[in-house]
């Protein structure tokens, strides 16, 4: 009987090209798909997941009253790992962190004659009872046997030695800024997986980073983050009670609180607001499964409407079975077995397609995804395709083997209000779902779009950065403030300005684009009263201000003409404003317990993404900083880069200079929204497709229906232009409707997404103006050709069977 079925399948494929063509197209198309941001989906959702700890394994976050503001921060104090540990027994282990993600460049990993850039994290102890880290070589509990000992990536290794073995008691020459020096190999770990979002090449002891950044000694100042796994059985919510107020007894003054989130939440569920979590990474996710599901509905849609539609020309074939005694289980099992066997067909084409597609996919995606990789995924997308071909098929089935043989033998099925409404519907429903996708794709374009071209504070166009190799110095003293390395970095700088096509040049510890540092308690006298804040704290050498064009609103920057320029201070207007300073030049505050002079205000500037709101910054000199920065002249980039190399290389024993732009830097901030953006137009792009092609498919058959009604129409003196509004109305009249649901709805979504950053587009009508015109302009091309046509047919052709 399934033989029997199968061949009675293959048959009525043949007799109804068309339409088997275009249910075939649009379920293969909307099935590969499906599988594509599945693919993507169960990525995203295993980044971090592969922790043995992951159910107990937490990062601690604290949230700082910033006026009427909550800021939830990441960077904490750098004594909290060790307090926790040792005062609170619901805690297992703790690490401190200086992530690979917070230094703005990379360091030069040496030996001998071989120099290859790493990514270094600062970890303590615990790092590897906390992390599931798999050691190639080297024992966990003595990696960190003393502070020069480092442990290497195994491709670190490779590259260093060739090998991954025995390597161990064997020096690396790190040259990291004041962080430099010679270490001793005590492990190599395996490469850390793909779907890690914080791998580095080198860990290095966070005791090494402690001892140069001494002021992390004190409670008041933040910057590493802390990991920590709680013990078996320990419960979140008491154990956030616990840590809430643990930095007030630390005597710290300013209204910070603890509180834990998982780790492996971190990545899809990173944005707080207001000191509240509020999505991320995870709206992206939950957006394209929707899309998904989208497309899946519109394709399915297209199946019913087209075999519901074109149920009329087999009439004649369900009255002679049912004569014959079929019985209507038999006729249902036989239109069952066409859809699945349609849907297994589309399915097999749309995992051919997905292979085709998944190189360029990865390139969009920056991943390595592939179907080899999901053996579930696959199950999945057959379970699906079986499920869609059984549930698409059933109205269909059920529909057509209910037709009556007096019925059938009039080769004429009564078109029941309820069945058309149910046809009308489902269009309006899926051009709905079109008018939704457009408009969010063309706010999502315009609001990358603002991003990319929004005045910073500051100039970002053609300004290289890069970063000096600071040798170990030849005395204690060497990298001390006036010291040996402070004169090289002047000197350095002054060729730089000599260099054809340089403007300006300057020195900075942070990079201006993403998470550049910690945040520092700021104490000032308002009134009778000591007050305190916790600032972002930005270290820049001579001429920043003047090399980026950043604003003064009053007083000046670091000059070279006035002496004890380290003890003094630039505040940005927001700061100025939080600490409700009237005249603030002159003004005297503490920063780390010491005091320091204000002597300027610049304009706000952006030093952290759009997502951000400006937060307070207190600027300090640092004439030591080790990135330069160099402001090129427009049309002389490609000299004046080759000039520069030659100068690094000259200066640094022939090293090369790993350099970038800033305005490339930022726009890497914004790359996962430029992923969703390209994903997005594709996808929209595929359910939009598959819409008109139901729709393409509808009219054919809508205007063969009516061929009869035409031809009377034009013999009663109907022109072709009543012809076209006859055959193209009712289907303009629908994706009116859809149009009319969609926008609001729309509105709804775009607002929501926006909100995300702190900057943003208006809402303006013209998106949705322009959504529903394009809507309406595929709608009527889609309808055009088969509205035409019958316009143009002669009526003795239409009506030469009558």
């Amino acid at each position: 009987m399934l033989k029997h079925h199968i061949l009675l399948a293959l048959r009525n494929f043949k007799r109804n090209k068309t339409t088997f063509l275009i249910n075939l197209i649009g379920l293969t198309i909307g099935l590969a798909g499906v599988v594509l941001i599945s693919l993507w989906v169960v990525d995203e959702y295993s980044v971090d997941r592969y922790h043995e700890n992951d159910e107990r394994l937490y990062q601690v976050l604290q949230n700082v009253k910033e006026g009427d503001q909550i800021l939830t921060l990441q960077a904490t104090q750098g004594r909290l790992a060790k307090a926790l540990v040792e005062e609170i027994p619901e805690v297992e282990f703790a690490t401190s962190v200086i992530p690979a993600s917070w230094f703005p460049n990379t360091g030069l990993a040496k030996v001998e004659e071989n120099a290859f850039r790493a990514r270094p994290q600062y970890v303590e102890p615990d790092f590897f009872n906390i992390f599931s880290l798999e050691l190639l070589a080297g024992n966990k509990s003595s990696i960190f046997a003393d502070k020069y000992s480092v442990a290497i990536s195994e491709e670190l290794a490779q590259k260093l030695f060739n090998t991954t073995d025995n390597l161990i008691g064997k020096g690396i020459v790190w040259d990291f800024g004041s962080l430099s020096g010679d270490f001793t190999i005590q492990a190599v770990f395996k490469n850390p997986p793909a779907n890690s979002s914080n791998p580095s090449d080198i860990l290095f002891n966070y005791a090494l980073y402690i001892e140069d950044r001494y002021e992390l000694e004190n409670w008041g100042n933040s910057d590493p983050h802390t990991y920590l796994v709680l013990a078996p059985g320990a419960s979140l919510d008491q154990f956030n009670l616990k840590i809430r107020d643990f930095l007030k007894a630390k005597g710290v003054d300013s209204e910070s609180s603890l509180f834990l989130q998982k780790f492996s939440d971190r990545y899809l569920q990173g944005t707080f607001e207001n000191g509240k979590q509020a999505g991320g990474r995870i709206g992206y996710v939950r957006l394209f499964s929707i899309i998904a599901i989208f497309i899946l509905v519109i394709a399915s849609i297209n199946f019913i409407n087209l075999t519901t539609a074109k149920a009329s020309k087999r009439a004649k074939e369900i009255g002679i079975k049912k004569s014959f005694g079929a019985a209507k289980s038999s006729l249902i099992s036989q239109f069952l077995t066409e859809s699945v066997l349609l849907t297994s067909i589309a399915t097999l084409c749309a995992i051919l397609l997905v292979q085709l597609a998944m190189p360029q996919f990865n390139l969009i995606t920056g991943k390595q995804l592939s179907l080899a990789l999901s053996p579930v995924l696959v199950f999945g997308v057959l379970v699906t395709a079986l499920l869609v071909g059984i549930l698409a098929g059933s109205y269909p089935a059920f529909y057509i083997s209910g037709i009556q043989p007096i019925t059938a033998f009039k080769n004429k099925l009564p078109g029941s209000w309820k069945e058309i409404s149910a046809r009308r519907g489902l269009v309006v429903f899926q051009f709905t779902l079109s008018v939704l996708l457009i408009v969010s794709v063309a706010i999502v374009h315009k609001q990358l779009e603002y991003i990319q071209t929004k005045n910073l504070g500051y100039h970002r166009e053609n300004v290289l950065r890069f970063q000096l190799e600071m040798p170990d110095g030849g005395d204690e003293n060497f990298f001390e403030i006036g010291g040996g390395w402070e004169n090289r970095v002047e000197g350095f700088l002054g060729e730089v300005e000599k260099v054809p096509g340089v403007v300006k040049a300057t020195n900075a510890y942070h990079n201006l684009t993403g998470n550049h540092g910690g945040m520092s308690g700021v104490d000032w006298k308002a009134g009778d009263e000591d007050e305190q804040l916790n600032f972002s704290n930005l270290e820049i050498g001579y001429g920043f201000v003047e090399t980026l064009g950043i604003e003064l609103q009053e007083g000046r920057s670091f000059s070279r003409d006035f002496t004890n320029e380290t003890e003094k201070v630039l505040l940005n207007q927001a700061a100025v404003d939080a600490m409700q300073l009237e005249d603030p030049v002159g003004k005297i505050i503490s920063f780390w317990g010491s005091p320091k002079e204000v002597i300027g205000v610049t304009d706000n500037f952006h030093f952290e993404s759009l997502f951000e709101s400006i937060v307070p910054c207190i600027i300090r000199l640092e004439p030591r900083a080790n990135t330069i920065l160099v402001k090129i002249e427009p049309g002389m980039e490609q000299q004046t880069v080759a000039g520069l190399r030659r100068l690094y290389s000259s200066q640094f024993a022939g090293l090369a200079m790993d350099y970038g732009f800033l305005d490339r830097d930022y726009e890497l901030l914004y790359a996962a929204e430029q992923r969703v953006l390209v994903l997005a137009n594709y996808f929209a792009g595929l359910a939009i497709l598959i819409s008109c092609m139901g729709l393409f498919g509808l009219a054919a058959f809508m205007a063969e229906q009516r061929v009869k009604e035409i031809g009377i129409r034009k013999v009663l003196g109907a022109n072709e232009w009543n012809i076209l509004r006859l055959v193209a109305g009712s289907f303009v009249a629908l994706v009116l409707v859809a149009i009319g649901i969609a926008i609001p709805v729309s509105y709804l979504v775009a607002k929501n997404w926006l909100e995300r950053f702190a900057y943003r587009v208006d809402l303006s009508w013209s998106y949705f103006a322009f959504a529903a015109v394009l809507t309406l302009l595929i709608a009527l091309v889609t309808v055009g050709a088969h509205a035409m046509k019958s316009a143009l047919m002669k009526p003795v052709e239409s009506l030469r069977s009558e």
